[in-house]
């Protein structure tokens, strides 16, 4: 890979990782109706594992953008984002970049004057 391409990823990857941790504000955020039917203390602690997620591998970042991530809930009731063995619930969150006007995909993901990135955070059922 060249320096090039790996500049536009490490770009693409830190602009997901900012919309991340500051949802609502640096990215559109917006939740499926089935993650918002989770109890209100649940859907808080889901968005604090999506703002701090560190959990990339291969499977999950196959690009190195940082856009796609789940959380779990194991069977106390604890959200992690390690996956247990048998988990209760999975939530998928995920990024992807428009144009500014929200209409068409972005023409270059790793420029902020013409992109917009929009959070989805959903049950893995609804994906």
């Amino acid at each position: 890979m060249s320096g090039a391409v790996l500049s536009r990823t490490a770009q693409i990857a830190r602009l997901n990782d900012r919309a991340r941790q500051a949802m609502g504000l640096a990215c559109v955020a917006v939740a499926t109706e089935g993650f918002r039917a989770l109890p209100l203390s649940d859907q808080s602690r889901v968005r604090e594992l999506v703002e701090a997620f560190d959990a990339f591998t291969p499977e999950n970042n196959p690009y190195g953008e940082r856009d796609f991530g789940a959380i779990y809930q194991d069977s106390d009731g604890r959200w992690t984002t390690t996956r247990p063995a048998k988990p209760v619930e999975t939530v998928f969150w995920k990024i992807d970049a428009y144009d500014r006007d929200l209409r068409f995909g972005s023409e270059d993901p790793a420029n902020p004057a013409v992109t917009r990135r929009v959070l989805t955070i959903m049950l893995a059922s609804e994906y």
